[in-house]
């Protein structure tokens, strides 16, 4: 029933996103084109560096990464695109599926003093989500005050008891959009979704991706939301990051700046913003997008360093439904020469998003893109590896949704040392999935064109 429910209310969402009108995605080469000859500007713990400093960073970068030019470029783009600093000074750890990250996630829960600000796209009523519940209240009750955000789309299964448990403990709680209009704190938009995925303890240490809180992660585990899935037991696979140093302090910034935006209770007074150290050698530039920006911050970035490409294009992704300008990004990239890969799933928990991307893999194949699809696993990461310096982990997906609809963060990480982590995962990834060509695509059943032509009416929708 509380599928149907959710299925119902998707329905009547797409039903009054049509009679509203459409968002548009940016013109990225205008947009480009006007911020071309921007400064690259580095912060490091104790603020901006000069432009001397700034210049020697890229000089280096540069020496180490082979002279790519994907560096002057798009640290200069993405400094005019974005606004927010690329820090330095930043320990960045790779985490990988549930395993990893939750238990990365319950140390820093379990070692907080002063605050734990936690936002979820999903947070559900199961084994892992009261893990999570016991312990945010075990450090509520011990004087660290916990502040939570939830979706209130993708918990709506989540029954009302759960947080009401929290709220009885301490928690601050805040429901982002409500599906119930009544309940609006701020003008109702019902596509609006906080796909976030974001825990920041003591305004020091910040854990972003893809994985939301569910049992669903955990190994062995399988889809809840999908019976085909449960009933063989498929495993989620998944990226996130744990992030220390100055980098911190720009995703407690956007925790901050969506409570107050969706008009929470006011926060109770903490050391949110304490002073921050370097903890590392890597650069970090958190990317924040949300639908009330002028463009989305995390397409045109990504975008613009497809477009800056020289030799490799690697993305990792759960949901592609990609608009015209990603298309044409990634084709006219393969055209130019580069070696442009993308591992997408072999199987969903949403047949309908699966098929529409499914859709465009003629196109892709014909223009000389690499698509292979993961087995075994039910493929739920978003990363992006370029020229073997440029990373990017977070939240978003491939899709329209992601793009103009949801609140959603990633961070771009530049150096060699990180990238070579990133190679490293995508070869496992690669080694767990198979290759799909042009010939055997041309080969695929009619019943599955006919599923592809149907989902691909919607993808605006999905």
């Amino acid at each position: 029933m509380a599928v149907r429910i959710r299925e119902l209310i998707a329905g009547l969402a797409a039903f009054l996103f049509l009679t509203a009108g459409c968002a548009a995605l940016p013109d990225t080469d205008a947009l480009i084109d006007q911020n071309v000859g921007q400064a690259a500007r580095f912060e490091n713990a104790s603020g901006p560096l000069s432009a001397q400093k700034n210049a020697a960073v890229v000089a280096d970068l540069k020496s180490k990464s082979g002279d790519i030019d994907i560096l002057d470029k798009q640290i200069a783009l993405e400094q005019a695109i974005v606004g927010s600093p690329l820090s330095m000074g930043n320990k960045v750890v790779l985490l990988q599926d549930g395993a990893a990250t939750y238990g990365a996630m319950f140390a820093a829960i379990r070692a907080a003093r002063d605050h734990i600000n936690l936002e979820s796209y999903i947070i559900e009523d199961d084994e892992i989500g009261r893990q999570f519940a016991d312990l945010l209240l075990a450090q509520q009750r011990r004087g660290v005050q916990v502040n939570l955000i939830y979706d209130s789309f993708g918990s709506i299964n989540t029954p009302k008891a759960f947080f009401d448990r929290l709220r009885e403990g301490g928690v601050n709680i805040l429901e982002f959009n409500p599906i119930n209009p009544l309940a609006a704190r701020v003008p109702w938009q019902i596509n609006n979704r906080d796909h976030r995925k974001l825990l920041v303890v003591d305004g020091r240490m910040a854990f972003i991706g893809g994985i939301n809180i569910s049992s669903v992660y955990s190994s062995g585990s399988a889809a809840r939301h999908n019976r085909k899935l449960a009933e063989t037991k498929v495993p989620w696979r998944d990226t996130d990051l744990q992030i220390e140093g100055p980098a911190v302090g720009e995703l407690q910034k956007l925790f901050i700046e969506t409570w107050e935006k969706q008009r929470g209770k006011p926060l109770t007074k903490k050391d949110y913003f304490p002073e921050l150290t370097a903890q590392g050698k890597d650069i970090v530039r958190a990317i924040g997008s949300t639908p009330d920006d002028p463009y989305s911050l995390i397409y045109l970035t990504l975008i613009s360093a497809i477009g800056n490409a020289e030799r490799q294009i690697h993305l990792t992704n759960a949901y592609f439904v990609p608009d015209p300008q990603l298309l044409k990004a990634l084709i006219d990239a393969a055209g130019r020469g580069v070696d442009v890969t993308m591992i997408l799933p072999g199987h969903s928990d949403s047949e309908v998003v699966f098929h529409a991307g499914r859709s465009h893999y003629s196109a892709l194949l014909k223009g000389g893109v690499r698509i292979y699809e993961r087995r075994g696993a039910l493929l739920h990461s978003k990363t992006a590896l370029i020229d073997g310096v440029w990373s990017c982990v977070g939240s978003t997906n491939l899709d329209w949704r992601s793009f103009l609809d949801n609140d959603e963060v990633n961070a771009v990480i530049l150096g060699r040392d990180f990238a070579q982590q990133m190679k490293a995962m995508i070869a496992r990834d690669l080694d767990g999935s198979e290759r799909i060509t042009l010939a055997s695509w041309e080969q695929r059943a009619l019943m599955l064109r006919i599923r592809e032509w149907g989902a691909r009416l919607l993808q605006r929708l999905l």
